[in-house]
């Protein structure tokens, strides 16, 4: 009787089903009562369906009003539009010159392959010196924007520089997109997107240098890299769609390779990466696999960059790949335990050893091996920047007064409390690292981790691609706390890392559970707190720094260099086709891309020839004779030599860091210990001395042109020697 009374009570009690005792009956009634269950899924797939369209057309409108807006500041601060051809080249300086200058001999060439062998084969660049330029100045940027500049016939319609400076705009879109993603996925909410391409913008002075430095590879790469971390956080995501990460797993390789291509330094932020994912994977806060598939991505970028790169042994000696080798053994070498014995725990402590081991020794080893040249300024200049060392090397002295290499100044600071980006990273890190650690105790405790959080159980620690993040800003920021220039990598992650968090109810109710919060109900505050807070901080950066980026954008500005401007006319007009110029390497990056002529040395620090023939060429600003002048200049063929006032007058900012002033420490010409003051020389400073045109100066040089900013020297040739 009961069962076939059972339908009739179930018929009675449908619209009520948590009054009924039977649990039968309440699960029989889920399955009976069909119509909810048919608009239900209609809705929910509407309201997501709406939520994704309006978060990919604010990301999509992020990105695209970030390009056009770098495109108009860009033209208001230049006047671009306005200049000549040679005036609109002087304005990329140094390091960017010689990139864009590539990019122009590429256009040149009668055909890509025969463009593409004078790079790898170049020998008019620097005098007496083939270089691979394709290799060593990582040009495939170049390489790509000239064959898409053909390819879409652009050159009928657009001038080559707009193409290539329009294309670096557009990757900056990208990049903007890609941090909207980032967040976007980390929060649940687009509107943490917008926010972190707020913070992005208003911060720009510390996020990106494209607004000094077009062509620089971090303006290519790093787009590229917030795709790949964009996708690696969906991928880390759990209880992902099959679909959703098999598309993950394909962009973290397209973009792995792509960034690894764009960038030689791009190995080393890779490898701050792997760090990141070992310490997720050692306390067990992510699946293995998932992991290992990843450093498996690293190792094919690594091996087709390496061939692509023409053999690079950059690569093969890269901390990167002894990492992910280490780790491979490591994993091949691990014994199957039951989680949860001491032996197991005792298993992790040995395989954390056991990998940091190996990844010493194998970079040992491969660097016996392997023969390198590559970066090997770069240790030396670490050991004197962490005081292991002291040394009155130019080069070395030269770099540590560089500002990108100096610890982060008060303004630095100041801006970012300022437009309270710093503030809100403080708290949203601060507590997801104490989540973190939460879950780590749970673990050395054998508390099993619970396959899906809720809302409210306050575990933002137990989500693993919120715990990448916290890893690797952490890594990024005290690398960034020691050199500045490498703010420009970190900031951005600041900007994902507090936006999720204060647009994230998670966050904040796990906030409220440590609390103990039971005035209101910690759920409701959350939800209102994840919408307040960001509103709030958007209303005000938009009170505050709106009018700002307006502002910049109605003035206008010109890029005005007239001698420069009149020292390129005249070599163009007057210098033979065969001379070779000398002079600071940053005005010869400017001279080979206004004139095309060969110079003795280029602003570029990955060569240690390179970086020899710098420190020789400055000696024209230091006190030697003009027979050693002479004989360095001669020795690298140089035709012409140039001074400039700015470096032979420099009054420089910082104390000791004027060039002349690290010549004479090198040279042995000031004695540190008695307070820098400068012994008895029987040479004046050479820059001073040729300009007086008196023996034996002029019968070494011959001024052929000068202005207010530059002197032009002819350096006679050895029949007008005279004593």
């Amino acid at each position: 009787m009961a069962e076939e009374e059972g339908p009739t009570v179930e018929l009675r009690q449908r619209k009520k089903p948590k009054s009924s005792e039977n649990k039968e009956s309440a699960k029989e009634e889920k399955i009976n009562d069909t119509p909810i269950p048919e608009r239900a899924p209609k809705y929910v797939l509407f309201q997501r369906f709406a939520k994704i369209l309006i978060g990919c057309l604010a990301a999509l409108t992020s990105g695209m009003m970030y390009a056009l807006y770098l495109s108009a500041y860009h033209e208001r601060k230049f006047w671009f539009s306005n200049k000549q051809e040679l005036e609109r080249e002087i304005t990329f300086q140094g390091d960017s010159a010689i990139y864009y200058s590539y990019y122009k001999d590429m256009l040149k060439a009668p055909s890509f392959e025969r463009g593409v062998y004078e790079l790898t084969h170049n020998n008019k660049t620097v005098s007496l010196k083939t270089i691979n330029a394709v290799q060593q100045m990582s040009l495939y940027p170049e390489l790509i924007t000239s064959v898409l500049y053909h390819a879409t016939g652009s050159n009928e319609s657009m001038e080559p520089v707009y193409f290539y400076i329009s294309i670096v705009f557009g990757l900056q879109g990208i990049y903007v997109i890609a941090l909207f993603a980032t967040s976007w996925l980390m929060s649940g909410t687009w509107l943490a997107g917008m926010l972190t391409v707020a913070w992005f913008i208003i911060n720009r002075v510390d996020t990106t240098r494209i607004e000094y430095s077009i062509p620089l590879r971090e303006n290519w790469a790093l787009p590229y890299f917030a795709c790949q971390v964009a996708a690696l956080t969906g991928y880390l995501k759990s209880n992902l769609n099959a679909n959703v990460q098999r598309f993950c797993y394909v962009l973290i390789n397209v973009s792995t390779y792509a960034f690894m291509m764009m960038w030689e330094y791009s190995h080393y932020l890779l490898f701050l990466q792997a760090i990141s994912l070992f310490l997720l994977d050692i306390f067990s806060l992510e699946q293995n696999d998932k992991v290992y598939e990843v450093y498996k991505i690293y190792i094919f970028s690594l091996f087709v960059g390496y061939l692509l790169q023409f053999e690079n042994p950059a690569l093969l000696v890269s901390p990167l790949l002894s990492l992910v080798a280490a780790l491979m053994i490591a994993k091949c070498l691990q014994l199957n335990v039951k989680k949860g014995t001491f032996v197991a725990k005792m298993m992790k402590v040995i395989h954390f050893y056991l990998v940091c081991t190996l990844t010493v020794t194998l970079n040992i080893i491969m660097k016996m091996f392997v023969p390198h040249k590559e970066n090997g300024h770069m240790l030396k200049f670490l050991e004197v920047k962490f005081g292991l060392n002291m040394t009155k090397n130019f080069t070395m002295n030269w770099l540590l007064c560089q500002e990108s290499l100096q610890a982060p100044s008060q303004d630095f600071f100041l801006r970012l409390t300022q437009s309270s980006l710093l503030p809100f990273y403080i708290l949203v890190l601060v507590i997801c690292f104490l989540s973190m650690m939460q879950v780590i105790f749970r673990r050395i405790n054998d508390k099993s981790l619970k396959e899906t959080v809720t809302l409210e159980d306050g575990r933002i620690g137990e989500r693993p691609e919120i715990i990448y993040h916290v890893i690797h800003t952490i890594l990024l920021g005290s690398l960034a706390m020691v050199m500045e220039g490498l703010k420009y990598i970190w900031i951005p992650y600041v900007c994902v890392l507090a936006a999720f968090g204060v647009c994230s109810p998670e966050l904040w109710m796990t906030l409220f559970k440590w609390l103990r919060l039971r005035t209101v109900h910690p759920i409701l505050l959350a939800l209102i707190l994840s919408m307040a807070v960001p509103t709030i901080i958007g209303l005000s950066l938009w009170k505050e720094f709106f009018p700002r980026l307006m502002t910049e954008l109605t003035e206008l500005q010109e890029f005005y260099d007239p001698d420069t401007v009149e020292l390129m006319t005249w070599i163009k007009r007057q210098a033979p086709v065969a001379a070779v110029f000398a002079g600071s390497p940053q005005l010869m990056g400017v001279i080979k891309l206004c004139t095309g002529w060969t110079v003795t040395s280029l602003p570029l620090y990955n060569d240690d020839d390179l970086l020899k023939r710098n420190e020789n060429i400055y000696q024209i600003y230091s006190k030697r004779s003009a027979e050693d002048i002479y004989k360095i200049l001669t020795s690298y063929k140089a035709n012409y030599l140039i001074v400039e006032d700015a470096i032979c007058n420099e009054v420089g900012t910082m104390r000791g860091c004027r060039v002349k002033d690290l010549l004479d420490i090198a040279n042995g010409h000031v004695v540190c210990e008695e307070g820098d003051k400068l012994t008895h020389s029987k040479y004046g400073r050479f820059c001073h001395e040729v300009k007086i045109n008196y023996s034996p100066y002029v019968n070494y040089f011959t001024r052929v042109y000068w202005n207010r900013s530059y002197f032009v020297y002819k350096i006679n040739t050895v029949i007008s020697f005279q004593s």
